[in-house]
């Protein structure tokens, strides 16, 4: 089984070229659904799937940069790639989602009988199985690599297994009941559920790129470590945090004995930036050396 396969064969550019495999057979058969059922809600899963396919190929695209060394130009690297990533889907998301209710407005006001069900729900439910696998996959590869860009798609992917659930219960109900009207509604609340999820990805999105502080359970790692270290003559203090896509950062000062060489000192900070990044994968730790009795200022108005 493909989650059997070894963590670094599962990369973030092989998991997004399969998203745009699977995006191309899921379009394929949740359009010939649509075709043989006539149902709007059908028509709105396929529309979503094209946004799957969009939004895997500017992933990889994004990925790609992302993984490109630091250059002159851009010192800290090009991490942040992978947050245009996850702010183009969500943009897409939401225009998919104001095209489906649009769609399937004309179809409440106005009910037609469908066709071929039977067949219309065999191929959305192995669609939506392909879809579910994959974003299984990718959201234990997104842990490991960090990749927001492969989280994004991973969302997006349950988003439109849920999506696929709405409209196959939807399309039950009008088999069940002969309400027509039905296959509308389940697309609305398809279109609404997707705009919830686009605009959280575009909100995730613009708090990356300002410079959002490490996780939670991140920071704790990183206090842990640096308490490890305290001892009555030496104190950290002014630990500031940010992430950039795959990487972590971490600025603060270490206060020790004015009386201590610069080779101890610089032996000693050594050592805790290499616990600092034994403990956080990825991250990268800048320490600023002071002595006991000298206090930064960093709140200058002017700034």
């Amino acid at each position: 089984m493909i989650s059997l396969l070894p963590t670094h064969f599962l990369t973030p550019r092989r998991l997004l070229l399969a998203s745009i495999v699977v995006a191309i057979i899921t379009i394929t058969l949740k359009t010939l659904a649509w075709y043989v059922t006539d149902s709007v809600g059908l028509l709105s899963d396929a529309m979503e799937s094209f946004v799957n396919l969009a939004s895997a190929i500017f992933a990889l695209m994004m990925v790609t940069i992302a993984q490109r060394p630091a250059d002159n130009e851009h010192p800290y690297g090009h991490h942040k790639a992978e947050y245009f990533s996850s702010g183009f889907e969500g943009i897409l998301i939401v225009g998919v989602a104001i095209g489906i209710i649009w769609a399937a407005a004309s179809r409440l006001l106005h009910p037609q009988p469908l066709q071929e069900l039977g067949w219309g729900l065999a191929l959305s439910v192995l669609s939506s199985a392909l879809n579910g696998l994959l974003a299984w996959v990718m959201f234990s590869s997104a842990k490991v690599h960090r990749s927001i860009a492969l989280e994004a798609d991973a969302k997006h992917l349950v988003t439109d297994v849920w999506t696929s659930v709405g409209v196959v219960v939807g399309l039950i109900g009008v088999a069940l009941t002969g309400w027509l009207w039905l296959d509308a509604v389940a697309a609305i609340a398809v279109a609404l559920n997707i705009l919830w999820e686009g605009g959280h990805l575009m909100w995730r999105s613009s708090q990356g790129l300002m410079d959002e502080a490490v996780e939670p359970d991140v920071l704790r790692a990183i206090q842990k470590t640096i308490a490890s270290f305290n001892h009555e003559s030496i104190r950290f203090d002014h630990v500031i945090t940010r992430r950039s896509g795959q990487r972590r950062f971490v600025d603060l000062h270490m206060h020790m004995p004015s009386t201590w060489t610069l080779g101890r000192a610089a032996e000693f900070r050594t050592s805790v930036e290499q616990a600092l990044m034994s403990a956080v994968p990825g991250l990268r730790a800048t320490i600023q050396l002071l002595p006991s009795d000298v206090e930064a200022h960093l709140d200058d108005p002017r700034d």
